[in-house]
């Protein structure tokens, strides 16, 4: 057998055989998808919050953004270094020492009272939102295999209704008893979340891997290079979160421009709106499950360019925003389940390292995306920022196109 970093790595099942015993139901669904919402919204907790905590800490607010960087440097490690752990140790412990240190990480940031304590708090914040990961992960290796994209997309949705209400419920709950409580009550939440896991999920560890950390690491380096699905469909990630990024990250200049002058709460309703267009694409796993996965990336692709459309006349009317952002995401939340639902179809004996590999170029399509984004609204102002997101869905389009003629 010819050396791959996988080799030093040897597959082991449960004594029950390859699959395991226990199935995912609709009430643990709903419990994954839940504890997906409350870990991702740990990450975007702060965004809102920047101006009460520059001034609680004395801390100036040319430097408080430095906040933002930490919690993503914390998840950026915490997908490296942590999610592949889903394929090597037991899932149900993982998960749960995940949560309980998610909760002492938020407690942490509610009782900071120092900048440094503030930051390191941040960071393990988010080491331990890549929960979500792990979650993902399991569920799909819980659930049947003709229901595996079905499943996919509805823990993932939990995922994207903890991004777009995570701005919103911040908001608000610092309004009415500052901004600590949010993390305070987000600890309390993830502490009884943890006891509701460690009640209900299976006490048995799915298939797992012997081997050392460092080879477990290597192999999950080694997927970049020896799986094309993950490359296909981290392109998309890349792209699709980019045009994203774009939207959510300057949409809130314009909306509270002299202009419109929308306050803080009015612009944090928008996101009930993406909310909408994020349950409605939920049912994309189901088209994978039923091998329409490709059909479903090309449609949802053309959606994403011509969300933008409407989205350019938010001067002129606030209903086409919101229609905007119901398209969009729609569009970006189909194409998300349906490239986990195929890139775990193709592994399915990697699923943490390969969740954890694919969420890498969500990672980078964020933040470039929101770079540009605030770059191109200082200097050409909100229409060139639709046009920015325009052309990046277009490109994501073009790829999808040039993938079906040079496959057949």
């Amino acid at each position: 057998m010819p050396y791959t970093p996988e080799t030093p790595l040897k597959q082991t099942f449960t004594p029950q055989g390859e699959r395991p015993t226990y199935t995912l139901g609709r009430y643990q669904t709903l419990l994954f998808s839940m504890t997906c919402a409350m870990a991702v919204a740990n990450v975007y907790f702060a965004q809102p919050l920047l101006e009460s905590m520059a001034y609680s800490l004395s801390v100036p607010a040319s430097s408080i953004g430095i906040v933002i960087t930490a919690t993503q440097a914390g998840y950026a490690l915490g997908l490296l270094f942590i999610v592949p752990l889903g394929d090597l140790l037991n899932r149900k412990q993982l998960i749960l020492t995940q949560m309980l240190l998610s909760a002492v990480a938020l407690c942490t940031v509610g009782l900071a009272r120092d900048w440094g304590v503030l930051l390191a708090g941040m960071v393990l914040v988010g080491l331990m939102a890549v929960l979500v990961q792990v979650l993902v992960a399991y569920a799909a290796t819980l659930a049947s295999p003709e229901r595996r994209g079905q499943t996919v997309g509805s823990v993932t949705s939990g995922v994207v209704l903890g991004i777009l209400l995570a701005r919103f419920v911040s908001g608000a709950m610092a309004d009415l008893a500052g901004w600590r409580s949010v993390y305070f009550a987000s600890a309390a939440l993830m502490m009884g979340m943890t006891l509701m896991l460690a009640l209900t999920l299976p006490a048995a560890a799915t298939p797992t891997l012997q081997g050392s950390y460092w080879a477990l690491l290597r192999s999950a380096l080694w997927l970049f290079v020896s799986e094309r699905t993950l490359r296909v469909r981290g392109t998309f990630a890349l792209l699709i979160f980019a045009a994203f990024s774009v939207l959510w990250t300057s949409m809130v200049l314009p909306l509270s421009e002299p202009e419109l002058a929308l306050s803080h709460t009015q612009i944090g309703l928008f996101g009930l709106a993406g909310v909408a267009g994020a349950l409605a694409a939920a049912r994309a796993g189901r088209l994978a499950d039923r091998g329409l996965g490709n059909r479903t990336t090309g449609v949802a692709l053309a959606v994403l360019t011509l969300s933008w459309l409407p989205s350019a006349f938010v001067n002129s009317s606030l209903l086409a925003m919101v229609v905007g952002v119901v398209l969009l995401d729609f569009a970006v939340q189909a194409v998300h389940v349906t490239n986990q639902s195929l890139m775990l179809a193709a592994r399915p004996d990697a699923p943490s390292r390969l969740i954890g590999a694919y969420m890498c170029f969500y990672s980078v399509g964020s933040g470039l995306g929101a770079v540009a984004a605030t770059y191109t609204y200082a200097h050409s102002g909100w229409i060139a920022v639709c046009l920015l997101g325009a052309a990046i869905s277009a490109a994501a389009l073009l790829y999808w196109l040039f993938l079906q003629l040079t496959s057949r």
